[in-house]
């Protein structure tokens, strides 16, 4: 099938037309974000059974008769790994497709393994091998050449039959429904937006602070995270974690303290120096009370990590029952947490609980027994 690449509004809103009447497409994004906050979208790919396209942003200024199809309800966008491409959609229009189908999520419940890559997808499915030889092209750059073209459109090309197999055998195994959950997460504008009171979360090391360090860090990670945004700068560009870290460990009072923070450029002292002082000023002027929490965990006893242990067994007997990955479906920390009493946890709710957690409840309310032979795992309940 001939890729049709689009450079100019008028194939566009063509092209579009031509496809109007799609009840499915399948859907994928080229993008570089490495000196910018937000992604810099650089191609749009695009197939439907008769049509496949490549889409250029960087020629075309109003993208709206393809997004408008995106976002069109009644149309299944059908995505591998759609998370960057769904919170990149989130950023143009500050919303998200309602109908989405995520095939790397779908491989999952049917036991093609966690996370799976597409290549690798595509190969355990319909036995094609896909091109690697121009994964690291730079899609900023104009002209692509045909071979550039025809690598990207792979990327939607096997994704259509990947997904018609995918369905039919979510269908036989009536597993439809376990995607549910997830594919509402993916969907869910909360997924995708920004919260700079929180994003101290995400700087590396936050567990080492405690107390005032961590309300210091919060400030600052919450300052960095605007100034990230409003300059469409990556974070680490801005400042580095282990200096944010640092920042907070210290809590220095004036400029010439900052000298004492390794890595702390001088120009970034210049630039950014007294509004970091202001944020380590307010933090120490909060009430203990609104300084953040880090919840602790008290150890397991060895009676507990044996029920751990019991409660793995578990979850790696119906995982195979269903030829799924137990990684797919929780880890040990999980599970130790649940012994630990958290019932708030993934594997308690959706399809994960109905294959697995369910069964651990059980085990743990004395509902469920365990005997064993040489050759398997019974349960009795």
């Amino acid at each position: 099938m001939t890729v049709q690449y689009i450079d100019t509004e008028a194939e566009l809103i063509s092209f579009c037309q031509g496809i109007a009447s799609t009840k499915w497409m399948t859907v994928d994004t080229e993008f570089l974000r490495e000196k910018t906050y937000s992604p810099q979208l650089c191609l749009i790919q695009v197939a439907t059974d008769d049509h496949i396209a490549c889409i250029d942003p960087l020629t075309i200024t109003n993208l709206d008769p393809i997004l408008d199809l995106i976002y069109k309800p009644d149309i299944t966008v059908v995505f591998h790994a759609a998370r960057q491409d769904l919170e990149l959609l989130y950023m143009i229009r500050g919303d998200l497709p309602t109908h989405v189908f995520d095939t790397q999520v779908a491989a999952t419940v049917l036991g093609y393994g966690d996370q799976i890559g597409y290549g690798n997808l595509v190969k355990q499915c319909i036995n094609v091998d896909l091109d690697k030889a121009h994964s690291r092209t730079d899609w900023t750059k104009r002209p692509l050449d045909p071979a550039q073209i025809d690598y990207a459109a792979d990327d939607v090309r096997y994704l259509r039959d990947v997904y018609k197999l995918l369905t039919q055998q979510l269908e036989e195994k009536k597993r439809t429904h376990w995607l549910d959950e997830d594919f509402a997460i993916l969907t869910s504008t909360d997924t995708y937006k920004s919260d700079p009171d929180n994003i101290w979360r995400k700087v590396k090391g936050f567990g080492r602070l405690k107390g005032l360090q961590l309300a210091i860090l919060q400030r600052l990670a919450a300052w960095r995270e605007q100034r990230a945004i409003k300059s469409n700068r990556p974070r680490r560009w801005i400042l580095k974690d282990d200096i944010l870290l640092d920042l907070a460990k210290l809590g220095p009072e004036s400029i010439d303290k900052f000298s004492m923070i390794r890595g702390l450029e001088s120009n970034t002292i210049s630039r950014h120096g007294e509004a970091l002082l202001a944020e380590i000023k307010q933090a120490k002027a909060l009430d203990k009370d609104q300084w953040p929490v880090l919840k602790k965990t008290k150890p397991l006893s060895q009676q507990q990590n044996a029920i751990v242990d019991a409660l793995m067994a578990l979850v790696r007997k119906f995982c195979d029952e269903q030829s799924i990955a137990p990684v797919a479906v929780c880890s040990r920390k999980e599970v130790e947490r649940m012994v630990a009493g958290e019932t708030d946890l993934p594997i308690l709710q959706g399809w994960r609980n109905e294959i697995v957690g369910h069964h651990l409840k059980d085990f743990l309310d004395g509902k469920l027994s365990i005997t064993a032979d040489t050759s398997q795992l019974n349960t009795k309940g």
